[in-house]
């Protein structure tokens, strides 16, 4: 996928905007949205008979990352998480009463957090009892993830996750330089990361990806560059480099960072072209939103066959999946429908402990809702828009439909950012790094709200 890095638009269009792994996006998520409407669109859901996608979060670490901004609990007292997981059964016993117990589960994700924050016994008896209550797949044909600290694992965690079932890998590494590595409190030595990739290879996973992050502290152009030849070497399936957003408001790690030490939006917006084109240069494929695959990696094929999805894990290949998030701060997306479960732990605890979903917000998304979910879709994961096939899928008349929004596309086409006609929208190689911002043109809750109730990250 050609990208083109043009300095001065992105500078210019270089605002806050979402990820687009949900439309509409969690903030638009409200609390008249129950229980009871969760039950219905799961019981509506079986007319379907669509495959199953579940997620679990794990919110557990035993050291804090300065940068991280996910839901979190921070100990190194692991009997928390013996707490945990009796009330996570419970969930999925709540769950799994509300799905037909033949549709088949395709995706599986444990995130956080920390998933192997789980000593070697409690990963396979939580594996053992999802495979008691879903109908998981025994012939290893499924995408079953996990995120790892490689800090965490040894050669034999990894012989163990494969076994139970995982065989995609997901490597947090943000950076392989000791200064950064100490400014953002995540020491880990690129031997350590390498032993572990190299033990996912022993035992045949399917695909292996490393996460960075540029404008960390003490990180220049130089430096990255390094980390990025160095990752390279360890030649990844995936990577994903995400920029860091500085919100010390928001998330209260941030705090102990020290802003001097950040490097200035010149230096970052010069780190990720050098990035891109180191990159491309080694064969990798931009697939979109900070994320690069091998040309051969399901997500590139996926992307090349028009079969490319974009959810809460990020890009996937699964597209036909309801998604049963379980465990604390956990989203589902079900029936069209998005569910958020409570964020405090001991709120989720005594949910449970009533028998009840621990929802706490959600949306039922309207017929407005689905065909700007499917567009931005369609931009996010292919560059282009077939204007005439949703006319028909939805039957609307585009042009009177998205008056304003044409308004606004105009005004990217002329800064070389788009193509549009009657028939189609397409991205250019320059507009494909602010697809965010080309999204935010169809979002209609970003469009009603003066001011922002939460900050996204920047685009670039």
């Amino acid at each position: 996928m050609d990208i083109k890095f043009d300095a001065e638009t992105i500078k210019r269009y270089n605002t806050t905007a979402p990820r687009y792994t949900s439309y509409p996006t969690a903030v638009a998520f409200h609390q008249k949205f129950t229980e009871a409407d969760y039950l219905q669109h799961a019981k509506n859901s079986n007319q379907n008979a669509s495959p199953l996608s579940l997620y679990f979060h794990i919110p557990f670490c035993d050291t804090v990352c300065f940068y991280c901004a996910c839901n979190k609990i921070v100990t190194k007292n692991y009997s928390k998480a013996e707490k945990y997981l009796e009330y996570l059964y419970q969930e999925i016993d709540l769950q799994a009463a509300l799905f037909d117990p033949s549709r088949t589960v395709k995706q599986l994700h444990w995130g956080g957090g920390t998933p192997t924050f789980l000593n070697h016994q409690q990963i396979s008896d939580l594996m053992r009892y999802t495979r008691q209550s879903f109908q998981l797949l025994d012939n290893d044909e499924g995408d079953y993830s996990i995120e790892i600290d490689p800090r965490s694992v040894s050669k034999e965690t990894i012989a163990l996750l494969r076994e139970v079932g995982f065989n995609r890998f997901s490597l947090g590494v943000q950076d392989i330089d000791p200064n950064v590595q100490k400014a953002v409190n995540r020491i880990q030595p690129v031997e350590e990361t390498k032993a572990i990739i190299d033990a996912c290879r022993d035992n045949q996973a399917h695909s292996i990806s490393i996460d960075l992050i540029y404008g960390l502290p003490l990180q220049t152009v130089k430096s990255f560059e390094q980390t990025l030849k160095g990752v390279i070497e360890l030649s990844p399936d995936r990577l994903s480099i995400f920029n860091y957003a500085h919100l010390p408001h928001l998330f209260k790690p941030q705090r102990r960072i020290d802003e001097k030490a950040l490097p200035p939006a010149e230096d970052k917006l010069l780190i990720l072209q050098d990035s891109i084109q180191t990159l491309t240069d080694a064969g990798y494929v931009y697939i979109g939103m900070d994320h690069f695959a091998k040309p051969d990696d399901e997500l590139a094929i996926a992307q090349q066959q028009g079969t490319l999805h974009r959810n809460f894990q990020g890009y996937t290949t699964h597209a036909d999946c309801d998604l049963v998030a379980m465990g604390v701060s956990a989203i589902s997306k079900v029936n069209n429908a998005y569910s958020q479960n409570e964020k405090d732990i001991e709120q989720y605890y005594q949910q449970i402990a009533d028998k009840h979903l621990p929802i706490i917000r959600g949306l039922s998304s309207s017929e407005d809702d689905l065909v700007r979910h499917h567009i931005i879709q369609q931009l996010s994961c292919h560059f282009e828009l077939d204007i005439l096939s949703i006319e028909a899928d939805f039957k609307l008349t585009f042009n009177a439909y998205f008056a304003t929004e044409l308004t606004e596309l105009a005004i990217m086409a002329n800064d070389n950012l788009l193509t549009l006609d009657q028939q189609k929208i397409k991205i250019s190689p320059t507009g494909r790094l602010l697809i965010r911002n080309i999204c935010m043109v169809f979002d209609a809750y970003q469009r009603q709200q003066s001011s922002p109730k939460q900050q996204f990250s920047k685009a670039i």
